[in-house]
């Protein structure tokens, strides 16, 4: 088959990994997303499995995928109608949703919670993995626990080596940051996680939707306050803000402003390496190239690496709250 990047995935190697995760092994699967480390769901050895080559803490839920919206009926106790209609509007696509669960589900996905976090992925390799498996897929990103996430099958292969049997290699993920997590188990939905998909996009669909800060990390993944963080100190920083002298510095950033006041000309130059996501301001664009981008910048060494946030409105909210957490406890030298 050949997925929208006109990647080719044979037919053979899809087979593959179905008898991989039917044997109880995991594999790297690619979404539009990030890329998954997916295990079968139903196998608490699996699950377990998951968990230790990710050094991931046993409370942090898994969330589990499916191929289709009728499919995901087989793992939840209730489907409210507000999430049905978010389901409706953007499955398959980047949403998971909270929900009560069935009891086959594995405490093991769930850190014991009654709730299970679903969602119904839109790449077309995950969607033919998960169609021939005929199962859930427990899928949380393919990489150590708390550290960047993987957006193509390279990075998955550099940050998990040999742990994972295949990698499917399904070109890279055109969303670049994981799924938006809205919880529907009271009766006002509440966003869990800020992700690839907005509020922007989904308000008009059900209406206002709250969001909680400092989620319960037991209640869904990517609420730990240091996650998704390089290993060289990262630094919120803003463009008037002074540059450390001396250092080796990196600089992640939308795009860099005119230079138009004589402090800020050449302030460019004291940058180590530069990588600029988006120069038109595109915030899709720079989400598609965030985490690639900080990956590139923790591969050079360099002392420190400052991020300038995006503006907080729409992909901007969860950009910021990667970067929050990723500089969360580290300081430049």
């Amino acid at each position: 088959m050949i997925n929208q990047w006109g990647v080719e995935v044979p037919q053979q190697i899809i087979q593959e990994a179905v008898a991989v995760l039917r044997a109880g092994e995991v594999v790297g699967m690619p979404t539009e997303t990030v890329y998954g480390l997916a295990g079968d769901a139903r196998n608490p050895s699996a699950l377990a499995r998951i968990y230790a080559i990710k050094q991931r803490p046993e409370f942090d839920p898994l969330i589990l995928h499916a191929a289709t919206f009728e499919k995901v009926f087989e793992a939840v106790d209730t489907f409210p109608q507000k999430a049905r209609a978010l389901a409706e509007v953007f499955w398959p696509g980047p949403l998971t949703l909270i929900l009560p669960k069935k009891s086959w589900v594995p405490d093991l996905a769930t850190s014991g919670l009654p709730s299970v976090a679903v969602r119904v992925p839109a790449h077309p390799v995950a969607q033919t993995l998960l169609r021939k498996f005929d199962g859930f897929l427990a899928a949380p990103s393919a990489n150590k626990f708390g550290r960047i996430s993987p957006t193509t099958a390279g990075a998955v292969r550099a940050e998990l080596g040999g742990e994972v049997p295949i990698v499917l290699d399904g070109g890279p993920c055109s969303c670049g940051i994981e799924s938006t997590i809205v919880s529907f188990l009271e009766p006002e939905p509440r966003v869990l996680r800020w992700g690839a998909l907005t509020l922007e996009q989904m308000e008009p669909v059900i209406g206002r939707i709250a969001f909680q800060e400092k989620a319960d990390p037991r209640l869904a993944p990517g609420n730990i306050a240091s996650h998704y963080a390089p290993r060289t100190p990262l630094k919120l920083w803003q463009e008037t803000d002074p540059v450390e002298t001396g250092l080796r510095i990196g600089l992640l950033a939308l795009r860099v402003r005119p230079m138009d006041t004589p402090q800020r000309v050449g302030f460019a130059k004291r940058f180590h390496a530069l990588r600029l996501l988006s120069p038109g301001g595109d915030l899709e664009e720079a989400a598609a190239r965030f985490f690639q981008a900080l990956r590139e910048l923790d591969a050079l060494g360099l002392d420190g690496i400052y991020a300038v946030p995006f503006p907080e409105h729409g992909l901007g909210r969860a950009l910021n709250d990667r970067l929050c957490r990723a500089a969360h406890g580290t300081r430049v030298p």
